[in-house]
């Protein structure tokens, strides 16, 4: 098989080992000749990096770097980005690396042009018409981690360092005009990012199955999402260079971002409130609430689950699916209670009223409620 491709769906995709080389030609479709690219401070020195700029200076094209970007981006990189897109005068972004450098790259697109605090964008009702449609920038989206799927997303996740709150932002010109989905930009992560971007990208597909809304499309792209998890996230998290593995972990990572237009759940609920109270690494606290969160949807999702499980080529069983998942988070290394991960003295009444808050718990299966979602945190600390 050909892992290289052009699809056209949710976005343009340029799918490919070496089509970080298309780079420049991908600014030009999207009608930007001057970008900043925007990506965190452990790329930002990196020859994947370096290699980027040199394809977009020997197209002709003036890139400025942006790097002032956190593991948890919050508004503070945001006001410091827009305010460099502003002086550079910039007419797009390049959304370069992983899950906070694609967020927030987003983020100074469609912020940069915009009058009113980036607050009154969430993703809350129609909150998204507020904006000035026609003051986003286009975006050109290259992830080099295979997790978050931000590439195919029309929203950002923005930490609000005073209240220590995640919030989704949401407006459908945040979708990137191009994606370069270059499995060779992924080889040089360490296992144990591979294991908590993976683990992110099999959440995603998980919980996208599992909401209740009707959506029998996303439903099919999550369960391939998670037959590739299963075949290639150990794979890749074994070896580093396995182009084949990084390359259908990739596809996971899209597919699960395309899946939870449908919806998320309580592993994201739960998930965010820890990481912006703990800066805790996205994924991989997603995959330390993963199995408590499992166990306490059982009730509506056991049916669905075990069909998910044949698909996977498992006894057709919850329990079967539990053992998979349990399996494979052992063998990636992922903690297995929060306490594990770093994260002490919790303030549990405001875990649980932002946990309450997100977005993503209204399409939990069993409605999160103040009654059980105390008990839902707990389960993931040690006893």
């Amino acid at each position: 098989m050909t892992f290289s491709a052009n699809w056209s769906w949710p976005n343009p995709i340029r799918f490919g080992a070496g089509r970080i080389a298309e780079l420049a030609e991908a600014c030009r479709a999207a009608g930007i000749s001057k970008p900043l690219l925007v990506t965190d401070r452990g790329l930002a020195d990196l020859p994947i990096t370096a290699q980027a700029l040199d394809i977009l200076k020997r197209s002709g094209l003036y890139c400025d770097l942006f790097a002032d970007v956190d593991p948890n981006p919050n508004e503070r990189n945001l006001g410091v980005g827009c305010v460099a897109f502003k002086q550079g005068r910039h007419d797009g972004v390049i959304a370069f690396g992983g899950g906070s450098g694609l967020d927030l790259g987003k983020l100074i697109a469609f912020m940069a042009g915009q009058s009113r605090p980036v607050w009154e964008f969430e993703d809350v009702g129609d909150w998204w018409t507020r904006a000035d449609a026609s003051a986003i920038a286009p975006i050109i989206a290259v992830p080099t981690t295979a997790g978050t799927g931000s590439e195919v997303g029309r929203a950002a996740v923005l930490t609000n360092s005073e209240t220590h709150e995640k919030k989704i932002i949401f407006h459908p010109r945040m979708m990137p005009a191009q994606v370069i989905c270059d499995p060779e930009l992924t080889v040089g992560m360490p296992p144990f990012i591979t294991a908590g971007t993976g683990v992110d990208a099999l959440a995603h597909c998980i919980e996208a199955y599992c909401a209740p809304a009707y959506a029998p499309m996303s439903d099919g792209v999550a369960l391939e999402g998670m037959r590739l998890c299963k075949e290639y996230l150990l794979r890749a998290y074994k070896d580093g260079s396995d182009l084949e593995a990084r390359a259908q972990m990739m596809t996971a990572a899209a597919a699960g971002a395309t899946a939870f237009q449908k919806g998320l759940g309580a592993i994201h609920s739960l998930s965010h409130p820890i990481g912006a109270h703990h800066d805790t690494h996205h994924g991989t606290t997603n995959g330390v609430v993963m199995l408590p969160v499992l166990r306490f949807n059982r009730p509506a999702i056991e049916d669905k689950i075990a069909r998910a499980a044949a698909y996977l080529g498992l006894e057709p069983s919850f329990d079967a699916f539990l053992l998979f998942i349990e399996d494979l988070l052992t063998a990636l290394d992922i903690p297995k209670t929060l306490d594990a991960l770093g994260v002490s003295d919790p303030d549990f009444d405001a875990l649980c009223a932002s946990a309450l808050k997100d977005p993503t718990a209204a399409c939990n299966p069993v409605a999160l409620t103040p009654e059980n979602i105390l008990p839902l945190y707990k389960s993931c600390f040690a006893s």
